[in-house]
């Protein structure tokens, strides 16, 4: 008979000693999070105060802007305290809250960018329809139905992950992973396994359905439209289109490097992908659609200059 136990914390093995190094990396880590809240923050606040930005596309990036920094809180304050401790210890339910922050904000992102194909396919192809079938109540509810759909899902997931009796408490891993903590079980994990995978379609591929539809019927509508028709396109769409591309990359490197062996890759490489979808898609987000949205961009710098 295997010996099991409920541990009180997991050890997060894939740290090295990196020696005074480390506090370089602290304060690289520190900036780059503060950076994170600074900019997700900014645009935040110029929605919410602006009221020529109270429509249905920057409400949506209101609630994506604040998946970002809730993702970032689940990620960054771990890491900087793995970052300068010497025994990289945490404990379970605080990994379990990882787990649980990380999941949702995954799930939040895909669901808010699905959203957002659907709301530009809805202003490049219905103009006319657009204000009856995307009013402000439908806005509020399609957030809250995102939102409390992953909270959900995710605690499912979790409720299962919890109960498991573990033989180890070893998570070759910078962060804590539900399917790491998952394969430290000896007890049966077939149910969570089986809703695993039913998570994980819901989670990422019936998002792709609405985010493909949308964007095959503006396809259409550019080549067939005006040339106005096709500069709104490209302006609008272009920021969300990087921001799905940008996020799913990070997405695919981490479960590729979750299910199959990746020793072959340098490991300083395989820690920066394993970390990039959750460092780079938060500041990858506020940057582009500041930058790229003119209407936002114009906001932005009334504010500061006015």
């Amino acid at each position: 008979m295997v010996n099991s136990t409920q541990f009180s914390y997991f050890i997060l093995s894939a740290y090295f000693d990196s020696g005074r190094l480390k506090y370089l990396y602290f304060m690289f880590v520190l900036c780059l999070y503060i950076l994170i809240v600074f900019a997700n923050s900014l645009l935040i606040g110029v929605i919410c105060m602006k009221r020529s930005l109270h429509e249905p596309m920057y409400i949506f990036l209101c609630s994506l802007f604040v998946n970002e920094l809730y993702g970032s809180a689940g990620l960054f304050p771990s890491l900087l305290i793995q970052l300068v401790s010497d025994t990289h210890t945490i404990f379970a339910p605080l990994c379990f809250l990882q787990i649980f922050c990380l999941y949702t904000y995954i799930s939040i992102e895909f669901c808010s960018l699905a959203l957002m194909s659907y709301d530009r396919y809805l202003a490049i192809c219905c103009p006319l329809q657009y204000n009856r079938r995307m009013t402000s109540n439908k806005v509020a509810l399609f957030i809250t139905v995102i939102w409390l759909h992953s909270f959900i899902e995710v605690l499912i997931t979790l409720s299962l992950s919890v109960r498991l009796q573990l033989c180890g408490n070893v998570i070759n891993r910078l962060i804590c992973h539900n399917y790491h903590v998952a394969k430290l079980a000896c007890s049966e994990t077939s149910v969570s396994n089986i809703y695993g995978l039913f998570s994980g379609t819901l989670i990422v591929l019936v998002p792709l359905i609405p985010i493909f539809y949308s964007y095959m019927k503006i396809l259409k509508i550019c080549l067939v439209g005006s040339k106005e028709t096709r500069q709104k396109a490209v302006s609008t769409c272009t920021p969300h289109l990087a921001s799905l591309l940008n996020f799913s990359f990070g997405c695919g490197f981490l479960t590729l490097q979750s299910r199959f062996d990746m020793t072959s890759v340098p490991s300083m490489l395989r820690i920066i992908l394993s970390l990039y979808f959750m460092i780079c898609q938060p500041l990858f987000n506020p940057i582009m659609y500041g930058l790229r949205m003119s209407k936002i961009q114009k906001t932005c710098k009334s504010v500061f200059f006015s």
